[in-house]
């Protein structure tokens, strides 16, 4: 299973094939869904922005759902994978600036 990932549909069905005319196998296939990372880019938007880069996530986790709504999985993963990048420099960059004024605090 690739990163970002979840399983949707894992049912395999299977019909055996007894020798007798009109009898096959029947397997349905396995279908994946992109996460959107919808909730982390709220909470980067709201709890922490640094150089709005939690507002940029939270507008391509939207475009990320949006293209998952339509069915167009390729531009889902894409748009889904740079919400995700803007989320973790936004969410370390937070961390770091209050880890810094923590320790200034203490320091004074």
């Amino acid at each position: 299973m690739a990163s970002g990932q979840a399983a949707v549909a894992v049912t395999m069905q299977e019909m055996r094939n007894d020798g007798r005319p009109g009898q096959y196998q029947q397997n349905t296939m396995v279908q994946y869904s992109t996460k959107d990372h919808i909730v982390w880019s709220l909470c980067c938007f709201v709890y922490g922005n640094p150089f709005c880069l939690g507002l940029a996530a939270l507008i391509f986790s939207i475009k990320a759902r949006d293209r998952k709504v339509v069915g167009d999985m390729e531009a889902a993963r894409h748009y889904s994978s740079t919400a995700r990048s803007l989320n973790i420099a936004a969410t370390v960059l937070v961390s770091i600036s209050c880890l810094i004024l923590i320790i200034l605090m203490f320091l004074k």
